[in-house]
């Protein structure tokens, strides 16, 4: 090939990696009752400063809500599936020319992911058939011309066994050869991303004694860890996680496959047993990765200096539907009027000065005291009797205090049967998981609801 004159090549360049430009976006997820339209929405999301965005679906009303807009798109096979996709040409071919070829002339469909998180939450018998699944998702695509498109799989940190150190990242023995390994073939095969969901918070909440805070919401300035193997030295918690998997990636020879995070964030609020969520923590770390993430020249982390990490910040909005602890309900840049929670520039262009003022955390500490587990007000009556039918079901005496006769039984009073079920239940079950959740029924509180001879059970931190 004739040489180009220096300029053209930088030219082509430019052009060539603008698709990975070091841009930030913002995950679009839907579980809420109250979330406003996607035309709305995605005129929030452009509000926001966001260059890309992701679905966890190919939702058709938000893909025309997203016609004509620059915003790239990602969107998702659901896990539930990806079985029938991996032995069946036919249904990759039907699903992509449903969800994608109607779309892709005006909608900016850039990125395909098969599957989110299906190692973390799905059962086991789906694993094997990921990459087969993108195997006939990629071909569906080529049949079609849309080359273009990179397919790819979510994961989480808890594809590892180890983490720590960063060089001693190791994906888990019984995954490594079966799953990962053909995944990152076919990533490294398609020139596709490991998308990759990485959540300071939750790695500081399980160790907030050894690990500081400030390390990891970027603010240190003096906290360092040199890594004793590669003598990489890391002044964030983020660097360390995502280095961890490079390293795991090396280790079964593919050091060279980019990484996308596919989520990181921050929760804004959380039960009263949840350490470090709140408004202040939420909106530090954010505007720190995307100022990180946005830098130019780019960063990039100590295993790989200057290297573009494109990124989506986890999410557009906090969604009341989302099962699991309080913070999984207080993720969102947006509350679901689509006001801002906090000031933040996905751009990556605004001072923080510019910024209002944020309000000073008073949760960082771990909470000391009891703590009940309550019926919600004005909750579905009919509902919360399906609950409490579930937490007295559960054995171990639950609900033998509530029972006709009983120091806790109150005739017609539903809120208050359910509300010492809730309590005795997630006092016996909360550490072996439970939640104080039951659908959306429940929530937890530090005012005692006991009454008379009647004491309920808590839990005691």
């Amino acid at each position: 090939m004739a040489l180009l004159p220096l300029y053209f090549f930088f030219l082509f360049l430019s052009v060539s990696s603008g698709e990975f430009s070091s841009q930030v976006g913002v995950n679009y997820g839907q579980l809420g009752n109250n979330l406003p339209s996607p035309k709305q929405s995605v005129k929030l999301i452009q509000s926001l400063g966001a260059k890309r965005v992701k679905i966890y679906d190919a939702n058709h009303d938000i893909l025309n809500a997203l016609k004509g807009t620059n915003l790239q798109v990602c969107i998702m096979v659901p896990n539930e599936i990806i079985n029938n996709i991996s032995t069946s040409q036919k249904l990759a071919d039907s699903w992509v020319e449903t969800n994608v070829v109607p779309f892709y002339s005006t909608t900016k469909i850039r990125y395909l992911l098969v599957g989110n998180e299906v190692i973390s939450g799905s059962p086991k018998d789906i694993w094997p058939n990921i990459v087969p699944a993108m195997r006939k998702i990629k071909k569906s695509l080529k049949t079609h011309g849309l080359d273009k498109i990179k397919v790819s799989t979510s994961m989480a940190m808890d594809v590892l066994e180890s983490s720590f150190p960063p060089s001693n990242g190791t994906f888990r023995s019984d995954i490594a050869d079966s799953i990962v390994r053909p995944l990152l073939q076919f990533l490294h095969r398609t020139k596709s991303f490991y998308f990759l969901d990485v959540y300071p918070y939750f790695a500081w909440v399980m160790d907030p004694k050894n690990i500081n805070l400030e390390y990891a919401l970027f603010e240190s300035r003096t906290i360092k860890y040199t890594d004793p193997l590669s003598n990489l030295t890391y002044t964030n918690l983020f660097d360390q996680m995502v280095d961890s998997v490079v390293f795991a990636m090396k280790r079964l020879g593919y050091p060279d496959i980019r990484i996308w995070i596919a989520e990181t964030g921050w929760p804004n609020a959380g039960d009263i047993d949840q350490i470090g969520a709140n408004i202040y923590n939420a909106a530090t770390y954010n505007r720190n990765v995307v100022k990180k993430l946005t830098a130019k020249p780019p960063i990039g982390t100590p295993a790989r200096p200057g290297w573009v990490i494109p990124s989506l910040i986890f999410a557009l909005y906090n969604e009341n539907q989302k099962p699991g602890p309080g913070t999984e309900r207080h993720f969102g840049l947006l509350y679901p009027n689509g006001t801002k929670i906090y000031g933040i520039d996905l751009s990556g262009k605004t001072p923080d000065s510019c910024f209002e003022p944020l309000p000073k955390p008073d949760n960082n500490e771990p909470y000391k005291g009891k703590i009940w587990c309550v019926a919600a007000k004005g909750v579905n009556e009919t509902a919360l009797s399906s609950a409490l039918s579930y937490a007295c079901s559960q054995g171990n005496k639950t609900c033998d205090p509530i029972q006709p006769g009983k120091k806790c039984f109150k005739p017609d009073s539903l809120f208050w049967h359910a509300s010492y079920a809730f309590s005795s239940y997630w006092s016996q079950s909360r550490k072996t998981g439970a939640t104080c959740y039951f659908n959306g029924l429940a929530t937890q509180t530090a005012k005692d609801p006991s009454f008379g001879h009647c004491k309920f059970p808590s839990v005691t931190l």
